[in-house]
C-alpha cells in the first residue's frame, strides 16, 4: 500500500491512491456485512422466524397484511376461523378491508398465527375499532 503521511493545520493526514482508498473501504463493508450475517444467523438459529422474500415483498406492496400471514402460515379462512373463534365471514372483511374489528378480535387472530397484534393490522390513519 502506497501511502503519504502530509501535515494540514496541524493535523496528520494520511494520503493514498484512489484505488487503495477504495478497496479499504469494501473491506470494511464486507467486514460488516460478515457481522450482520453472523447476527442473523444467531438469531435464527434461537428460533427468531423469518418471513420469506416473497411475502415480504406482497407486504410491502400494501396488500392485507392478516391475509399475507394467513396464507404464509398455511391457513385457510375457515381454519383461522377455527384456531381464532373469529367467524370465517368476519375474516374475510378484515381481509377485504371492509371492517375494521375490535382489539380482541386482532389479539385472538394474532394469536392463532402467532404474531404480533401490529404485524397483521392494516395501515391506516384511522383508529382500529
Amino acid at each position: 500500500m502506497t501511502v503519504q503521511i502530509i501535515e494540514i493545520g496541524g493535523h496528520e493526514m494520511a494520503v493514498l491512491p484512489v484505488a487503495e482508498y477504495r478497496r479499504l473501504i469494501d473491506a470494511v463493508e464486507d467486514r460488516a456485512d460478515v457481522a450482520a450475517a453472523e447476527k442473523a444467523e444467531l438469531a435464527r438459529v434461537s428460533g427468531e422466524e423469518y418471513l420469506p422474500a416473497e411475502f415480504v415483498d406482497r407486504l410491502l406492496a400494501g396488500e392485507n397484511a392478516l391475509r399475507v400471514w394467513r396464507q404464509f402460515r398455511g391457513l385457510t379462512a375457515i381454519k383461522l376461523s377455527a384456531l381464532s373463534g373469529i367467524d370465517q365471514s368476519r375474516i374475510s372483511e378484515l381481509e377485504n378491508d371492509k371492517a375494521q374489528g375490535k382489539p380482541s378480535t386482532w389479539r385472538a387472530l394474532a394469536d392463532a398465527l402467532g404474531v404480533m397484534v401490529d404485524d397483521i393490522l392494516p395501515l391506516r390513519d384511522e383508529a382500529i375499532g
